[in-house]
């Protein structure tokens, strides 16, 4: 008998087992060494350049840009600010035409952002930059810092971003990544942060903004984008990580007990109107001194007890840092149905009706948006760009 070797070779495939990365030797919770540091610039970068998501605010030569995205990315999802960013560039292309504008303006550009104080805080700074700087920024993170409502992640974002200065940021997603690749605890401690910060401070490279390279910059960059994409807060995909060699941790890090979502009803009125052929809807404007969104336009809430075997029109879940609100939304069953509106009496002065068409230019809030959309009482704006590999927010400075 004769026995065909070649195609018995041909048809078995070799099976090549990827050799284990061995775990550095130093200790858990010690600094990188210098050859760790020259090693981790290094991969990062090379993975960055390769990996790094098409973003609008990237690879953008206006500080201006550069501080917009990082005020709104501040505790907000990379999806929502895609959606509002270019909106609020084409209403406010400078530091002067912010600064010229209404609040109200700004404050409709930026709802469904949440943290509103961000928005008017970004309005009087650039007032101030405007008055007090002739419209241009400093263009250094010890100046930045001296801006109304920069805190030290701003500054630093801008500073090494913008005009590629040698200084680090830290968000949470830097500080997650710096804290598995050495084996430490999150501890909200200041010898904790102090630690971050001086690991982040030591990977920054030294090198100046020349001949349109970065360094700087790409490499905060880089940090934020590995701890956004791969180093996630749970179940990070060590697989992918470019800096797996140089991991103590290799997985989910110890954090502390998050505290429990709080859980709320709530109920709101929906009342449209016609006044010939224009269209308009009852919204409640929050008093000017209120402790959250000021001054904003939302519905008008109800009292639980005026929808009492009432079926509503639409039911959604609304999240508001550590609480969820399980919403409910009425309408009046027939022209005869006053019931609803008269549980508003006494609220009169706070009540205004207003154009469904004017809708998209009035400081809602990001929940009556969310409403007013899903009712199709409003129109839902296209976004431009593409929706982005993970979801992520930065952890900044809180304005």
């Amino acid at each position: 008998m004769t026995i065909d070797w070649l195609s018995m070779v041909k048809g078995t495939r070799k099976k090549i087992v990827k050799p284990v990365q061995q775990a550095p030797v130093r200790a858990a919770g010690e600094s990188l060494v210098a050859a760790e540091i020259s090693a981790f610039r290094r991969k990062l970068m090379q993975w960055y350049r390769k990996n790094a998501r098409k973003l609008p605010w990237r690879g953008v030569n206006d500080p201006y840009r550069t501080w917009v995205s990082e005020v709104m990315l501040q505790q907000t999802r990379v999806t929502a600010v895609i959606e509002h960013y270019n909106e609020f560039l084409l209403r406010f292309p400078t530091v002067l035409a912010l600064s010229l504008a209404r609040e109200a303006e700004v404050l409709a550009a930026w709802s469904g952002l949440g943290y509103y104080r961000r928005a008017r805080m970004l309005h009087k700074t650039a007032q101030f930059i405007t008055q007090e700087r002739q419209g241009a920024l400093p263009t250094d993170s010890a100046g930045l810092r001296t801006l109304p409502g920069v805190g030290d992640y701003t500054a630093a974002a801008i500073a090494s971003i913008a005009f590629g200065e040698s200084v680090a940021v830290v968000d949470g997603n830097v500080e997650r990544v710096l804290l598995r690749v050495t084996g430490r605890p999150h501890v909200s401690t200041a010898a904790g942060r102090a630690f971050v910060q001086a690991q982040a401070n030591a990977l920054v490279p030294r090198r100046k903004m020349e001949k349109g390279v970065n360094a700087a910059g790409d490499h905060n960059e880089a940090m934020m984008e590995l701890g956004a994409t791969v180093c996630l807060p749970k179940a990070p995909l060590c697989a992918k990580c470019p800096v797996y060699s140089l991991c103590l941790t290799r997985g989910e890090h110890v954090t502390p007990v998050r505290a429990v979502q709080r859980s709320l009803p709530a109920a709101y009125l929906l009342s449209l109107r016609k006044q010939g052929t224009v269209t308009e809807v009852l919204l409640h404007r929050r008093v000017a001194d209120a402790s959250l969104m000021a001054g904003m336009l939302e519905l008008p809430g109800l009292p639980e007890e005026s929808v009492t075997g009432r079926e509503p029109l639409l039911r959604v879940r609304h999240a508001i840092t550590n609480t969820n609100y399980y919403v409910q939304v009425f309408a009046a069953r027939s022209a005869r149905d006053r019931s609803l509106m008269k549980s508003l009496v006494g609220r009169e002065a706070t009540l205004e009706w207003v154009r469904t068409t004017r809708l998209g230019g009035q400081p809602l809030t990001g929940l009556a948006r969310k409403v007013l959309q899903r009712l199709d009482v409003m129109e839902v704006r296209p976004v431009a760009w593409g929706r982005p590999a993970a979801i992520e927010s930065r952890e900044g400075d809180v304005l």
